[in-house]
């Protein structure tokens, strides 16, 4: 139950935890700190107030601060602002370290690695490549509009629209829409994207606007190799202009895949990482493409022309895994935040999977998961740790798992 008491507490903070938030004490209480830095002595202003046990609160005075803290890169989204900018106030190679002690507090308090796994003692998270400072690199940005017809977001854990001023983390391409200037109807929902391919697109309530287009054109380059999607333009597609190919190299090079192999793409989307798997494995290779969003599937046959290799199916994957009975050379996970899961992980035991790679975007998700197939007998053979949201808490991992 929350109580908005706006009381303020004196509070030294400790470390970081999951979700953007520090973690505090007060009496004995668990107090989680927004806007704070590891060893840090802050003036908390709490915002909720629970029975559970723990409280949530601001900081919004800096008493003692940490060397990594920096000028914020988005003060709307500091103390009171909006969500999706929670570490603008940390140095950038401070967020790739907290994102890193996150990651192995997820795996060693819930995965129960020991702390000194030699991959945990490695583990970095990497940028994407040329990101020098995480500003001006995503390519999709969800506004809506207040009750004055201003665009902006949702105030931090509320359904009160904040209208923006500046939007530093979108690309250039989106910033030049001057979309925070224009007057629209109360309550819509603006989502701007801006592709590698052609010119950017607008939707208002899921149309285009202004006669734009509702499907953009994508291209990821790895190596010599370039692969082309067309897809729905507020559909599912990372938001970092680099994140694609960093994603698709580095599935390919975990998959250790050979031309014949057989392959299964779980939520698999538009094919991102389908197309580049269906052509590593080539015309004698199989690749089965699982993915319940019926938009992507959609997306992802337009995307699979001409790789007879490439099968796709519409289904949760759970219960699509429960029906195969032929052992795949290697399995590709990349599920939403909820993570796999049980079902899905006991299956692929059951089935003998020697090789699972897992792309996660929770580290809790990712933790649990990992827990579940060592239990089955899998180990845990590599783990990497990707920066693909600058300046949130957001951090995208990828394990493989060998038996």
């Amino acid at each position: 139950m929350a109580d908005d008491t706006g009381e303020d507490l004196v509070l030294d903070v400790g470390p970081a935890v999951h979700g953007g938030h520090c973690l505090a004490r007060h009496e004995g209480r668990v107090v989680f700190v927004r806007h704070a830095l590891p060893g840090e002595k802050v003036r908390v202003r709490l915002t909720e107030q629970r029975r559970e046990g723990y409280w949530r609160g601001d900081a919004v005075e800096i008493l003692d601060a940490s060397p990594d803290r920096v000028p914020s890169i988005w003060p709307e989204a500091g103390p009171g602002g909006v969500g999706g900018g929670e570490l603008a106030h940390v140095a950038i190679e401070a967020q790739r370290r907290w994102k890193r002690d996150v990651l192995t507090d997820a795996l060693v308090r819930i995965g129960k690695l020991e702390p000194q796994h030699p991959l945990l003692e490695e583990l970095t998270v990497e940028p994407v490549p040329g990101d020098l400072d995480g500003l001006g690199t995503r390519t999709r940005i969800e506004l809506t509009a207040d009750a004055e017809g201003r665009a902006g977001m949702y105030r931090h854990r509320t359904h009160e629209v904040l209208a923006l001023r500046e939007m530093p983390l979108a690309v250039p391409e989106i910033n030049a829409f001057d979309l925070l200037s224009r007057s629209w109807p109360a309550g819509a929902r603006i989502d701007a994207v801006a592709p590698t391919e052609g010119e950017p697109a607008v939707l208002v309530n899921g149309q285009p606007w202004r006669g734009g287009r509702s499907h953009v054109r994508e291209q990821v380059t790895v190596g010599d190799v370039t692969y082309r999607y067309r897809l729905a333009a507020a559909g599912f597609w990372q938001i970092h202009r680099g994140a694609p190919a960093m994603l698709v190299s580095a599935v390919l090079e975990a998959a250790a895949l050979q031309p014949g192999d057989s392959v299964i793409d779980a939520y698999s989307g538009a094919g991102l990482l389908s197309v580049p798997l269906a052509h590593t494995v080539g015309p004698e290779g199989l690749v089965l493409a699982v993915e319940s969003d019926d938009q992507a599937t959609r997306d992802a046959r337009r995307n699979a022309h001409g790789l007879d290799q490439l099968e796709l199916r519409t289904g949760q994957v759970a219960r699509t895994l429960a029906d195969i009975d032929r052992r795949p050379d290697v399995v590709v996970l990349d599920p939403p935040r909820a993570g796999a899961g049980a079902d899905v992980l006991d299956r692929l035991a059951d089935l003998g999977v020697s090789r699972v790679v897992y792309v996660a975007c929770d580290p809790a998700a990712l933790a649990r998961d990992v827990r579940i197939a060592l239990d089955h007998g899998y180990r845990l053979e590599s783990l990497r740790g990707f920066d693909l949201f600058p300046h949130t808490h957001h951090v995208e991992a990828l394990a493989t798992l060998v038996w």
